[in-house]
């Protein structure tokens, strides 16, 4: 995939700040378009600044197939818990992590990848967020969140090593 979007892989994801929308593409067609949330502190791929990283990425691993809706995780483990508006209540600030995740990658060494710019090591995800929380603004801490029945259907047409690319 280029920068303009324009796809030149097969199959992949491109994820659009500017847009905050996810578009899915398969055998050079877009398949599905999902409003997404990517981080309130803009694009950065800095350790600590809470940005969503740009440029190419892959799906590293995903974790919670099987998993109820609003299943919560923490640490990529699964706690046992499902998430509720009552549970939210208990902790008003936390980013909750829920459903499913798609743990990305960076694939371009010295800006996404290695040092204090890696994505995988600031553990940028696809996931889930309550139902309560906006879609198609920047309200995240870094991460791409997604409708949980919209990340359900996404996660079911990824694999490993898929090619993620995330543009301003």
């Amino acid at each position: 995939m280029a920068d303009s979007g324009e796809v030149t892989v097969e199959r992949g994801i491109h994820i659009d700040i500017g847009r905050q929308e996810l578009v899915l593409i398969v055998m050079d067609e877009i398949v599905e378009t999902y409003s997404v949330s990517t981080a309130l502190n803009g694009p950065g791929e800095q350790q600590g600044s809470e940005c969503t990283p740009r440029g190419m990425h892959s799906v590293r691993l995903k974790i919670g197939d099987g998993c109820s809706l609003n299943s919560v995780f923490v640490g990529r483990r699964h706690t046992g818990e499902i998430y509720t508006p009552v549970l939210g209540e208990d902790d008003p600030q936390r980013d909750w992590i829920l459903t499913r995740i798609i743990w990305l990658t960076g694939t371009e060494k010295g800006f996404n990848r290695g040092g204090q710019c890696d994505s995988l090591r600031r553990f940028i995800y696809i996931h889930g967020t309550p139902d309560s929380e906006p879609m198609g603004q920047p309200c995240s801490h870094g991460c791409i969140r997604m409708r949980n029945s919209d990340l359900v259907k996404l996660f079911e047409q990824v694999e490993n090593g898929m090619p993620v690319l995330i543009t301003e």
